[in-house]
């Protein structure tokens, strides 16, 4: 439904790859919640309320299907089989490890779609060449190999192993990786891929942002039903902000949010929606729901036009500062500030 809405609007971003509809899917556990239900208030280790597998669209930054499950420790592996129902012909689905079982692999090579994944270390594979240097990007070297995978019936499906080797170690510690893309070469190239996949946090940036925005996860819904309703209720506000968002690149230019704060675009949004809801009366919203995509189309673009974007502009922090190193004191396991304020003082006026 807001998928045309976003392309008459023509404020979708440019395309990732010409030809697919870019898809990510990523799991989504929910924070671990207040202990109000019975069964877990003799259980010292924290409960999580449940999880979801999430695709998004990130070309109009919708979030397409949500999958819910009630349980918090099931497996991601566990739930893949509701999203190969969903798999379309010429998307490209973009996963992390966890998502790349051979079934899902072969089934998304069998409905003509394309994937990028990250090569978990059981997906068994045969080799069909050897690595060969594949260039290098902004942050690492590369390299790739075209290797074979079988399905349960036997059936092998080639595809593209591609190596790439981080200049630093991230957080995880893991300084070489490892991907699978069954994408041609005359399309995507092993570099290419390699930057593509780069763009992985784009979906984990978003679960921050439902966080931090929306209240999507809402402490005391230890209910799993009612934990796994509130985040998809988020879910579909952001969804909204991002038609707002392609209103406005429809009017001030596609570059236009590179500069904006989503953050004061949804508090705004979130402050002014309740004394909407008292001063406009019920029935004067119903006319919307009447309208035609191009009459909504023409309605979000005037309204466009009246917003100033000064007013919510980033104000990007400086460089961050080295961190100082830290006195150690063993005696006492805490410090008063004023009394180090009061000797950085008299330290100050000494000198």
């Amino acid at each position: 439904m807001l998928t045309p809405l976003i392309a008459q609007l023509d404020g979708a971003r440019a395309p990732w790859l010409p030809g697919y509809r870019v898809k990510m899917l990523d799991g989504n556990w929910i924070a671990a919640s207040e202990r109000r239900r019975k069964v877990w208030r003799e259980v010292q280790a924290g409960a999580l309320p449940g999880q979801s597998l999430v695709v998004s669209e990130p070309t109009a930054g919708l979030v397409s299907e949500v999958l819910p499950c009630e349980d918090g420790h099931a497996p991601e592996r566990s739930m893949l089989g509701q999203v190969l129902e969903t798999v379309p012909a010429h998307a490209l689905w973009r996963q992390d490890r966890h998502g790349c079982p051979c079934a899902f692999l072969c089934t998304i090579d069998n409905r003509d779609a394309g994937c990028i994944t990250r090569q978990h270390e059981g997906l068994p594979f045969e080799g069909v060449t050897t690595l060969r240097p594949g260039g290098r990007i902004e942050t690492s070297q590369v390299a790739e190999q075209r290797v074979q995978v079988r399905d349960a019936q036997g059936q092998a499906h080639l595809c593209r192993r591609i190596r790439v080797t981080l200049d630093q170690a991230p957080r995880d510690g893991d300084r070489v990786l490892y991907m699978r893309t069954n994408l041609p070469l005359r399309q995507a190239s092993a570099t290419r891929v390699a930057r593509f996949y780069r763009k992985r946090w784009t979906l984990e940036t978003a679960f921050q942002h439902l966080a931090a925005y929306f209240h999507a996860e809402i402490n005391p819904l230890g209910y799993p039903k009612a934990a796994l309703f509130g985040l998809c209720l988020a879910w579909v506000a952001d969804n909204m902000l991002a038609v707002v968002m392609a209103a406005l690149r429809s009017v001030h230019g596609a570059t236009m949010d590179q500069n904006l704060s989503l953050y004061d675009v949804a508090n705004d949004m979130a402050q002014t929606y309740q004394g909407m809801m008292i001063a406009i009366p019920e029935g004067a919203w119903r006319v919307f729901s009447r309208r035609r995509p191009a009459e909504m189309v023409a309605t979000l673009r005037v309204l466009a036009q009246k917003v100033r974007l000064k007013a919510y502009r980033k104000n990007p922090q400086g460089p961050k500062k080295p961190r100082p190193k830290r006195e150690k004191i063993t005696k006492m396991p805490h410090v008063s500030p004023a009394k180090l304020r009061k000797k950085r003082q008299v330290s100050a006026v000494a000198n």
